[in-house]
């Protein structure tokens, strides 16, 4: 049977949405918009479905990718519209259609990002400084891994390209794009990298957007 996939955004308000509640949101999605999709079998079926690469709580994200099957023949075409329509605010879908390619060939992420420094008024300084840190040949930052143990990781390689703009009073835009997977750099760590390493450099108030996904030749990944 064919694997479809979604692409959606994930806004506003649903940012606060965890990765396990859109789980359910997206399985509760189907039957409402009587769409009918694949489920496992015996006492307590679910939906087989599957997001790509699980967003962090707090960000956004307009390029979010769920496979799944559709069992009932509905036109995929109809899908972005009927699912959109049963989703809690700031959830949308944009697209469905066939799944060509697996998750594993994403390789890498776009990330849009603010950096708020309260004090400072002109910024310019401020982005060059942070060009200059991240395009270090090696950044160490120490992070817990799942055992709650401290380890020390490598950041650089894992930063593909990095850009840093003043953006008026108090604000610096950043553009980059980095490791997607195996292993994935979250902005979480990117500060951390400036707290532990250059905390002159660490921002009052950061927030950052993911924008697109990449195969590993930089090709949109569909």
């Amino acid at each position: 049977m064919a694997r479809h996939r979604l692409r959606f955004s994930k806004t506003g308000r649903a940012v606060y949405i965890s990765h396990l509640d859109l789980m359910r949101t997206m399985q509760r999605a189907f039957p409402r918009a009587g769409v009918a999709i694949r489920h496992t079998e015996g006492f307590n079926p679910h939906a087989y479905i599957s997001v790509a690469l699980p967003l962090s709580l707090g960000m956004e994200s307009g390029c979010e990718l769920l496979d799944f099957e559709v069992i009932d023949g509905t036109p995929l075409a109809d899908l972005p519209a009927l699912l959109t329509a049963k989703m809690p605010e700031g959830i949308a879908v944009s697209e469905a259609y066939e799944a060509e390619r697996k998750v594993k060939d994403i390789a890498w992420l776009r990330l849009a990002g603010v950096l708020e420094y309260d004090t400072l008024a002109d910024t310019s300084d401020m982005a060059e400084r942070l060009a200059a840190f991240f395009g270090q040949g090696s950044i160490l930052a120490t992070k817990l891994t799942k055992k709650k143990e401290e380890t020390q990781v490598d950041i650089a390689p894992l930063i593909r390209e990095i850009s840093f703009a003043s953006d008026g009073v108090h604000r610096i835009r950043m553009d980059a794009v980095v490791a997607a997977q195996n292993p994935s750099l979250n902005p979480s760590l990117m500060l951390d990298a400036l707290r532990q390493n250059a905390p002159d450099l660490e921002p009052d108030f950061a927030v950052f957007e993911r924008v697109e996904v990449y195969d590993g030749g930089m090709g949109v990944f569909r």
